[in-house]
């Protein structure tokens, strides 16, 4: 085949080109093997072949992933990304024992545990809908900001920050599906420093210690890892936990670590509070395991338990002389619906939803909810102290061999087959995500040994894909793209985000109306506080992992640091601190880890919302678990974190309604 005529390559090029356009226009999988077959087909340094049709791809994905007049929303896809709904129909009640507003990941924890108990009658209501094949699939992670299961949610505006993004403004998506975040999210699983629990315990919350946390971490796992510490892991949960595909590049990531002095450890163990592995991932047999799959497909033929998907939640129903809750009301199919509980509700509707209802409700900061006329049940900080973990996709360093993920390397009989048949392969790679390492700059204040930043290595950059998603759904805009990455198409490629684990600076959340569809408006404040202990600390990490860059084991494949600067920043030296500083105003992007605004702690704290037992201050018989209760930015991407959160409320809920857990 690959000694054919050029004409014949140019024809086997028009018909990747054109089965492609029809992949994307008809989601037709027949056509899609058609593709497959023609691209493992083609020489691998056919890379004006495949430039030209990833050109043309972009074009044709444009009319999906098109930029609105107001922001940079993409339409959703046509059929491929449809939700699809896999539960039971059943017939809803008026009246519940406990009702969860909210299926995300700790939703469908408590779902899953409350309903043990036979004698309770739980309902589940979700806003959206179940899973479908498409979003099984890790490698596609990027994708899936772009379908419905995203709420589209958008930053407000931030002075001196997002400069490279559309209307210098940071999407921050967030999951609308049956099984939440854990649909759209990159399946990364970090549960956290043991010290970040030392510290949560001792901002006065009792049981959240890493003693206390810790077997409801092993509770809801079921590992597969092969390099796991299993003192420290579960192998008999519902949530599955196993590697993933392992490049060449990522064993050099590694092995640069281990240059520099790194271990390679267990990161999930704690054992160590520092080093370098192999991501663990939240897959199964290589494809996501979503807290839907793992908690609620299981169990959802129990009788007692009733799911109820696009279920949205527009209140919660409050005695307001007793401030006792005692229901919940929401809109499904254009009718509004009012369901009765009988001893509690709990809101799992996630950091900013969470937050939504209780204002909504009344149970906010007065003078917020006296400027929209909302009458005051209970004054309360909802929406303060909003932390979250910010990420720079801008350091990224060119090879001199091809071992980044490619189209050659994916769109292949080995792959697919290796991926359907066998659960392994690049297509299990978390959007191309595949190592971690923790380390602790010089600027770090902690005295014990505590991370202040987490390495995310990358097998390939934002040109891998050629511009389709990665960048999109980070929002970064076109000029910004063009200059600094289009350019680097064709050379392979490897990237280490750093994440700053435990930052300084807070946001916070305001209704936007009184109406429960208007999302509220989001405000990051990234880079605010006084000291500048968060962008300098960034400025130290970048600087750590150039000296990975200059390791043996990256030198011996040529690394080099992409050497054209960010527009908007070539006023600087290139390279400077004051350049990295401008770059990360420029295109510092979240990770989707926003907690804290709906904040746990001891009532003498006029910062917290809810007690140690998750029970909203003033207000009877309401709980929230979610990532609204996290008190700070803990060292970990939260969806690990949430369903621990899910696990211990469950318990708690059981012993102060006389159902202990033993």
């Amino acid at each position: 085949m690959y000694g054919i005529s050029v004409d014949i390559r140019k024809a086997i090029g028009d018909a990747i080109l054109s089965s492609l356009t029809r992949v994307i226009d008809k989601m037709n999988y027949a056509t899609l093997a058609i593709v497959c077959f023609l691209f493992s087909h083609t020489k691998p340094d056919d890379v004006a072949l495949l430039e030209t049709t990833y050109n043309q791809l972009s074009g044709v994905y444009q009319r999906y992933l098109s930029k609105r007049g107001d922001s940079v929303q993409p339409i959703p896809w046509k059929s491929m990304s449809q939700p699809i709904n896999m539960m039971p129909k059943k017939r809803i009640s008026n009246e519940y024992d406990f009702i969860i507003v909210g299926s995300g990941s700790a939703g469908s924890v408590i779902a899953n545990r409350l309903s043990e108990i036979s004698d309770w009658r739980i309902l589940l209501l979700e806003a959206g809908k179940g899973e479908n094949l498409w979003s099984r699939l890790p490698l596609a992670a990027p994708t899936m900001a772009f379908t419905p299961y995203n709420w589209n949610y958008l930053a407000e505006y931030q002075h001196n920050m997002s400069l490279g993004f559309e209307q210098h403004r940071m999407l921050w998506p967030r999951g609308k599906a049956l099984g939440g975040t854990s649909v759209i999210n990159f399946m990364i699983y970090t549960r956290g420093n043991k010290w970040d629990f030392e510290r949560w315990a001792a901002q006065g919350n009792p049981g959240w210690s890493y003693k206390d946390i810790l077997k409801y971490y092993m509770k809801s796992e079921n590992s597969k890892l092969k390099e796991a510490d299993y003192r420290y892991h579960g192998n008999s949960g519902y949530w599955s936990t196993e590697d993933i595909y392992r490049s060449e590049l990522v064993r050099r990531f590694v092995e640069a670590g281990q240059e520099l002095g790194l271990s390679r450890i267990d990161y999930n163990a704690n054992v160590e509070s520092f080093g370098i592995s192999p991501i663990q991932a939240n897959v199964e047999r290589g494809r996501r395991h979503t807290v839907a799959r793992a908690f609620l497909h299981p169990v959802r033929q129990r009788p007692n338990l009733h799911i109820l998907t696009s279920a949205f939640v527009t209140k919660v129903l409050i005695d307001p002389n007793t401030k006792s809750v005692y229901g919940v009301e929401y809109e499904r199919g254009g009718r509004v619906y009012k369901v009765k509980a009988s001893k509690e509700v709990i809101l799992s509707a996630g950091t900013f939803n969470s937050a939504q209802l209780l204002m909504l409700a009344g149970i906010g900061p007065k003078e917020h909810l006296q400027e929209l006329g909302i009458p005051l049940l209970q004054d309360l900080p909802v929406g303060r102290n909003l932390h979250d973990h910010l990420t720079f996709p801008g350091l990224s360093f060119l090879i001199n061999r091809e071992l980044s993920l490619s189209a050659y390397l994916l769109l292949n009989y080995t792959s697919f087959y290796d991926f359907f048949v066998n659960g392994k392969g690049p297509y299990t790679s978390l959007g191309g995500v595949e190592g971690i390492a923790y380390i602790k700059t010089e600027l770090s204040q902690d005295i014990q040994d505590i991370p202040d930043i987490e390495l995310l290595f990358m097998d390939g950059s934002l040109n891998t894909d050629y511009g389709l998603f990665n960048r999109r759904w980070m929002n970064i805009r076109d000029d910004i793209y063009n200059t600094v990455f289009a350019p680097t198409h064709n050379i392979p490629s490897w990237t280490v985000f750093p994440m700053l684990l435990h930052p300084k600076s807070t946001g916070y959340l305001k209704l936007r109306s009184t109406n429960p569809r208007d999302y509220p408006l989001l405000y990051g404040n990234y880079f605010t506080d006084p000291e500048q202990q968060d962008i300098n600390t960034f400025v130290a990490s970048i600087r750590y992992i150039q000296r990975l860059a200059r390791t043996r084991a990256f030198q011996e494949i040529g690394s080099q640091l992409n050497p054209t600067p960010i527009p908007g920043c070539d006023m600087y030296d290139f390279d400077s601190d004051d350049y990295w500083r401008c770059a990360l105003r420029s295109i510092s992007v979240t990770l989707h880890h926003q907690v804290g605004t709906v904040k746990m702690g001891p009532p003498h704290d006029p910062t917290s919302v809810v007690n140690h037992e998750l029970k909203v201050y003033g207000v009877k018989r309401l709980r929230v678990s979610d990532c609204s209760v996290i008190p700070f930015a803990v060292g970990a991407h939260t969806n690990a974190v949430a369903v621990m959160v899910g696990e211990k409320t469950a318990d708690i809920i059981k012993e102060n309604w006389g159902k202990p857990t033993y």
